[in-house]
């Protein structure tokens, strides 16, 4: 396998990709809320270390009645949670190197190989963003890079930057620009098993970077449809979060105490507001 680039190569495309920002500001369409449409953006999440059989089989069964995009789980998880839901449109997400991301890369393509065989249909690998941070870029590149060639498409990869260990805007981008080049088709925050989660402005950052064919995920810390509202206006296409059901049953207890029920739009506060 080729490192893609050159170390000056990649400074380069790095380099430009930061002179080229767009504005951040641009605010983007939001599903009705508790639509299923809203509903399909969530990837309904349990990734405890004591996650229990029972709990897998609740995410599942919560997962069909809100018709939630996915259930993400670890590798031991994924026979029984395919087994649960069999005969839904939800499809199954495995998590690749979690949390930490410092896996080498033949663990990590041991772990997305069975998980595509087990029947997974997405991944989510975590980068190994201490080589990011070193400027490591080819290190970097190669990991995802394997995990993409042992998962080809149909297959989804989002790749994870745990941007709260990011320590600048650059790095931010240098690991949009790689996942990008390696052939992820998400970008995503975070773990939230490390530090702090999605932000606004780490989203709007990752989507401004990336082309029209990578989309962006944001996980960590989004437990509301405030927070849910925020991160797609800021251009998350899809939301990892443990609150899921919390989340639509908020979205529908709004939607109920509109006027008439007739209104079909909810507007967060702007970010920092209390």
């Amino acid at each position: 396998m080729t490192t893609g680039n050159t170390q000056d190569e990649w400074l380069r495309i790095i380099d430009e990709a930061l002179r080229d920002l767009p504005g951040v500001n641009t605010n983007y369409k939001v599903p009705d809320l508790g639509s299923e449409d809203f509903a399909q953006c969530i990837d309904h999440t349990l990734l405890r270390l004591d996650a229990t059989k029972e709990q897998v089989d609740q995410l599942c069964d919560e997962a069909r009645q809100y018709h939630f995009k996915s259930v993400c789980v670890r590798l031991k998880w994924v026979d029984r949670a395919i087994y649960n839901l069999r005969g839904s449109s939800v499809v199954v997400a495995c998590v690749v190197g979690f949390h930490e991301g410092d896996y080498n890369i033949p663990e990590k393509v041991k772990e997305a190989v069975n998980a595509v065989a087990a029947g997974a249909r997405e991944l989510d690998m975590v980068l190994n963003h201490v080589r990011l941070k070193q400027k490591n870029y080819s290190d970097v590149y190669m990991d995802i890079a394997a995990v993409r060639s042992s998962a080809p498409a149909p297959v989804i990869l989002k790749v994870i930057l745990e941007t709260s260990q990011l320590s600048s805007n650059d790095v931010i981008v240098a690991g949009c620009k790689i996942a990008e080049a390696a052939g992820a088709d998400f970008v995503k925050t975070s773990t939230g098993f490390n530090g702090g989660g999605a932000t606004e402005k780490d989203v709007r950052l990752m989507k401004s970077v990336v082309g029209k064919g990578v989309k962006v995920k944001a996980s960590g810390g989004v437990k509301t449809v405030k927070d849910c509202v925020m991160m797609m206006e800021a251009g998350a296409q899809r939301i990892g979060t443990s609150s899921g059901v919390g989340i639509m049953k908020e979205a529908r207890s709004i939607l109920d105490s509109m006027a008439g029920g007739h209104g079909r739009r909810y507007d967060a506060e702007p970010a920092g507001a209390d």
